[in-house]
């Protein structure tokens, strides 16, 4: 008798049962609102799907009367391109310093307490020191996203790069390679490809840092998009948003999956 863990469904069946959780949910939501709009129509806790589509079609189909641009993707662009910055910047950083601090201990032990201790500080309690040092423009919130996920960035490389086997290292010292050299041609090729694993961890966090500042100080993004709504109880801007965004999320980690397969195919080749 075959046990059920050792049984794997095939292709097509791995996606039905994958999509059926969302079916399900819809149809979940459609009928509960239906149920709510049934007693009272002006219900705005559980919009129709049409009143979510014509939102929706406002936003992203028709100019702003106000400044002529279509504000679903004017929100949509200004926060995707604050988020790609601040990962970007993270990504640098945490791959610097923690292949500095795995390979050579004199910066272990003069950054790894730091780091540590910045790691242990919430990110939004340091938001308001933010505005007032860079003020309420991109740069803070850039910053926020930075200051959240960099530090775990840091420590995942340091314990990735002191994980890598001390035959390899040793080896390339014997052949005569110089700190510089085992960097470059022994640590970064096998840490390059958990650096993208560690950012896709990290995704979650980004959003979360770039909702909280766009909520608090600006003037377009989905966070400020949806925060400014929320007052008139708009659920059927709020819900699309709210699921705009977890497509973003999703694509940006499909993305990421993608470019570690084109680029180290190797490293995923290992792992099965």
């Amino acid at each position: 008798m075959k046990r059920i863990m050792n049984q794997h469904p095939e292709r097509m069946l791995r996606i039905a049962l994958g999509v059926i959780p969302f079916v399900l949910i819809l149809i979940v939501y459609v009928v509960s609102s239906n149920a709510r709009l049934a007693e009272n129509p002006r219900d705005k806790l559980l919009p129709s799907l049409s009143s979510m589509g014509q939102a929706v079609d406002t936003l992203a189909l028709q100019p702003s009367k106000r400044s002529g641009e279509y504000l679903f993707w004017q929100d949509t662009g200004s926060s995707l391109t604050r988020l790609g910055l601040g990962i970007g910047i993270s990504a640098l950083i945490g791959l610097i310093f923690g292949v500095l601090n795995g390979v050579i201990p004199y910066a272990r032990a003069n950054l790894s307490p730091l780091i540590t201790a910045v790691s242990l500080i919430p990110p939004l309690a340091v938001l308001p020191i933010l505005f007032i040092v860079f003020g309420l423009g991109e740069v803070s919130k850039v910053v926020l996203i930075a200051i959240g996920i960099t530090p775990f960035l840091i420590r995942d490389m340091q314990s990735k790069v002191m994980e890598l086997p001390s035959e390899q290292l040793i080896k390339a010292q014997t052949l005569g390679a110089s700190t510089w050299l085992v960097i470059v041609r022994v640590v970064l090729p096998q840490v390059l490809p958990r650096l993208i694993e560690a950012l896709r961890l990290s995704l979650g966090a980004a959003w979360l840092f770039l909702i909280a500042a766009e909520a608090i100080a600006a003037t377009d993004g989905l966070g400020y998009r949806i925060f400014l709504v929320r007052r008139y109880l708009s659920m059927d801007i709020i819900l699309p948003y709210v699921f705009w965004i977890t497509v973003l999320a999703f694509l940006t980690d499909y993305l990421l999956k993608q470019l570690s397969l084109r680029l180290f195919p190797w490293f995923h080749a290992s792992k099965h």
